[in-house]
């Protein structure tokens, strides 16, 4: 009924960075230096599937967090801080 498409188009597209990238990541310095290239790539990805500007997103938190409550930290997932931040 063509109701699920029958490609990956959006998962390839999502992780081109990825792949562009895989040269440089030789450099990360170690292990733990790709977990965390993983974790901001994934950071990002989920403020752009949620509308939010990633460089302004990451702004936001930066700017707000040393002040903000340790048990209160997923104020600042993208879709719970999207309101006070300009659109992607």
């Amino acid at each position: 009924d063509g109701a699920i498409e029958i490609d990956n188009s959006a998962a390839e597209r999502a992780l081109r960075g990825v792949a562009i990238g895989r040269r440089n990541y030789l450099f990360a310095g170690a292990d733990s230096g790709g977990e965390r290239a993983a974790a901001i790539y994934s950071l990002i990805g989920t403020a752009k599937l949620n509308g939010v500007d990633p460089g302004a997103w990451l702004r936001h938190v930066l700017t707000h967090i040393a002040d903000h409550p340790v048990n209160r930290v997923d104020d600042f997932l993208p879709w719970n801080c999207a309101a006070q931040i300009a659109p992607a």
